[in-house]
């Protein structure tokens, strides 16, 4: 059941993210991802939010719907701003730093491994 509640959320989060991306395009142009930036921001804020407002409940099945589901389709971006935000707020300063940063620049380097050299060898 749990499962399930995952994935009709993020199968709404997901659609959600086309429709903003789509409507971004449309209203700001094409040059700059204002979609991606623009649900990053509010997934950030609305899974912020969401997981402050039911931390001290028994509302699982809420937060997998609604969390790990819906902001999980919509941004993962939000998931990684929650836990660096947790670290800070336990004042693990320096771990919430290394994270931060590391995560930027690994995914950014991995990104290009992918672009740069797998992508095109798995190309026919």
């Amino acid at each position: 059941m749990h499962l399930l509640l995952v994935c009709i959320g993020g199968a709404m989060g997901s659609g959600f993210r086309h429709l903003i991306s789509l409507w971004a395009t449309r209203t700001f142009g094409g040059s700059t991802p204002w979609g991606t930036l623009l649900v990053n921001i509010v997934g950030s804020m609305l899974l912020g939010m969401l997981m402050k407002a039911t931390e001290s409940t028994e509302l699982r099945s809420l937060r997998l719907l609604l969390g790990t589901g819906l902001m999980g389709g919509f941004t993962t971006y939000s998931t990684f701003n929650l836990e660096t935000l947790q670290m800070l707020e336990r004042g693990s300063w320096p771990q919430a730093f290394t994270y931060f940063v590391s995560t930027g620049l690994l995914c950014l380097a991995a990104g290009g491994l992918g672009w740069a050299y797998l992508g095109r060898w798995l190309q026919p």
